[in-house]
């Protein structure tokens, strides 16, 4: 399980770099100020987290980040009692500690923890807002400046890995997408140091990959890997050998399309 620090920022200059691709922020805060849960819909990469991130530094509150995936239970996320010291004691697990806290508790592809994750959720995000704690017999009620947050990829589900609607129905939300080249490109120009008339070909590109999305490719680039790659070209490396090392090999084992995306590049770089 993967658990940020604590972000406490109290002002947006101290906030991890955001670009505002509409109004998203001023709902997330509009939510938040009202106690509401927030989910966040988009493809993998384009900038989910990094958006949850900024929030929780402008609106000066800590952030709790689990990872989810298969073996995440409810246990990981409520706490559970280990031997210490010879004795055993009670220790919270992030979920806990942002309710007694008043900290952001954000489970990123909340698809892909285990089922009894969202049974934990429910009375969370509905009018009660208490955590039932049953191995020490607690009912926690949140603390008036806890917020949940949950993030999806809904194009990258299976039967048996979707977000029930009744679940749905207790988030306010907001989806995201990968952002337009006028805002991706100084993005990736800031985070990576590369000069925006040389990004300007690299999310040109990875246009044209996310394009091949459900034919060639499973997933799009993300604006991530678009990051990465103009990263290693500032410092040096050939276009080329950037483009396949973070933009290509990422994407795809199969040779056939490998070669086809390398004469994409062609095409777009010359």
């Amino acid at each position: 399980m993967q658990m940020d620090g604590t972000f406490n920022a109290k002002g947006g200059a101290d906030a991890p770099f955001y670009l505002a691709q509409g109004d998203e922020c001023d709902v997330f805060a509009a939510a938040a100020a009202h106690r509401l849960p927030v989910l966040l819909k988009g493809p993998t990469g384009c900038g989910k987290t990094r958006f949850v991130a900024h929030m929780a530094a402008r609106l000066g509150r800590p952030l709790y980040t689990v990872a989810c995936h298969d073996d995440l239970s409810a246990a990981d996320l409520i706490g559970r009692y280990l031997l210490k010291g010879g004795e055993t004691i009670w220790i919270d697990g992030p979920l806990t500690r942002a309710v007694r806290e008043g900290a952001i508790c954000y489970l990123d592809e909340v698809v892909e923890a285990r089922k009894d994750v969202t049974v934990v959720l429910h009375p969370l995000t509905d009018d009660r807002r208490i955590l039932p704690v049953d191995r020490t017999g607690e009912e926690l009620v949140a603390h008036p400046d806890f917020l949940l947050v949950a993030s999806y990829n809904p194009g990258y589900q299976n039967i048996l890995k979707t977000l029930k609607p009744s679940t749905r129905q207790r988030f306010v939300s907001l989806e995201f997408s990968f952002p337009r080249p006028e805002h991706e490109i100084p993005v990736v120009a800031r985070e990576s140091g590369l000069a925006e008339d040389r990004v300007q070909p690299l999310v040109r590109l990875a246009g044209k990959l996310r394009a091949m999305k459900g034919q060639d490719l499973e997933e799009g680039v993300s604006t991530r890997l678009v990051v990465y790659a103009a990263t290693l070209i500032a410092g040096g490396m050939p276009v080329e050998r950037a483009i396949r090392a973070a933009m290509i090999e990422p994407l795809t084992d199969d040779a056939d399309v490998k070669a086809g995306l390398r004469d994409l590049v062609t095409a777009v770089f010359g």
